[in-house]
């Protein structure tokens, strides 16, 4: 039965080759080009990365360890800003050093947390000539707070930047907090 309805219903027949089942448009019938004569894209030219060294923070001028964090915050001063709380304490070294907290309690989802550290980081970045200023080098740990996620980057670098100059006064005018 099933055979039955094969042969009644399914053509085997084949049907004809067709030469030219391309529409031939004005141009002819151009073929496109295979895979190894693709022409090269027209995309940016690769930068050698010289250029993008200014901009980024060296890999000395970050604090990476818990141990440095909480140095930090044990031996530090603290000022308190709307957007951020920074713990400072000097590092005898040659040069700033910046350690970005946001915690999970403060800020809350991982993606508000990365918007918050990159503010921050970019923040201490844009931040170079006023922490030049700041004669004794220090460690910097920048704590998120909520209120950083509802705003640009304006309003927390001109906060960073009032902090700066606030710490650059307490340094120079208190000399036990120099180590």
């Amino acid at each position: 039965m099933e055979s039955d309805y094969a042969e009644e219903n399914v053509s085997t027949k084949q049907s004809p080759t067709r030469e030219k089942a391309r529409v031939q448009g004005k141009d002819g019938d151009q073929e496109r080009p295979g895979r190894d004569q693709a022409p090269p894209r027209q995309g940016p030219k690769a930068s050698d990365g010289s250029a993008l060294l200014s901009f980024g923070l060296p890999k000395e001028a970050r604090l990476a360890k818990r141990a440095e964090f909480l140095r930090v915050y044990d031996k530090g001063f603290r000022i308190e800003g709307r957007f951020m709380t920074v713990f400072i304490l000097p590092n005898g070294r040659s040069l700033q050093r910046v350690g970005i907290t946001a915690t999970k309690k403060a800020i809350g989802k991982a993606h508000d947390r990365n918007r918050a550290k990159r503010l921050l980081r970019e923040t201490f970045r844009l931040s170079r000539a006023e922490l030049d200023g700041v004669a004794v080098k220090c460690d910097w740990v920048m704590n998120a707070r909520r209120s950083l996620l509802h705003t640009k980057l304006e309003k927390p670098l001109a906060e960073f930047r009032d902090i700066v100059a606030r710490a650059a006064r307490d340094l120079a005018g208190d000399r036990s907090r120099v180590r």
